[in-house]
């Protein structure tokens, strides 16, 4: 048996710290200062962090390396964390999205897709 802590806790201690800096001091917080800025300049930070995974996905698919590999997960790293500035600059928390996901669990994606009316991706995006 491993004394490795529940890798998912590290999630839940995140959102703490990430709270902790809402009304800090933006000149000793970077994300202090994006609370500061506001909700625009959250949302476009985590538009530039998906862009940059999506960058950075499209250069794995095109050679599966360790160095692609790591700068993936470090851009996903990166997207996860401003998501959760954004979700708690918006009042929500990383357990909201976690309940959603086990709404979804088992779920064909199509019957969710039809059961919030939307349409599923088609197969020319995928």
């Amino acid at each position: 048996m491993t004394s490795e802590p529940n890798q998912l806790d590290v999630l839940a201690r995140l959102a703490e710290v990430i709270e902790s800096r809402k009304g800090g001091d933006p000149d000793k917080s970077y994300v202090a200062r994006l609370f500061h800025k506001g909700t625009d300049t959250i949302l476009k930070k985590v538009g530039e962090e998906a862009t940059e995974a999506v960058i950075a996905a499209k250069d794995l698919a095109a050679a599966d390396t360790p160095e692609h590999r790591k700068a993936l997960i470090g851009e996903f790293a990166d997207l996860w964390f401003h998501a959760m500035v954004a979700m708690a600059h918006l009042g929500l928390k990383p357990q909201d999205v976690v309940a959603e996901l086990a709404r979804r669990e088992g779920l064909s994606g199509l019957v969710e897709f039809a059961s919030r009316g939307a349409s599923p991706p088609s197969s020319a995006s995928a």
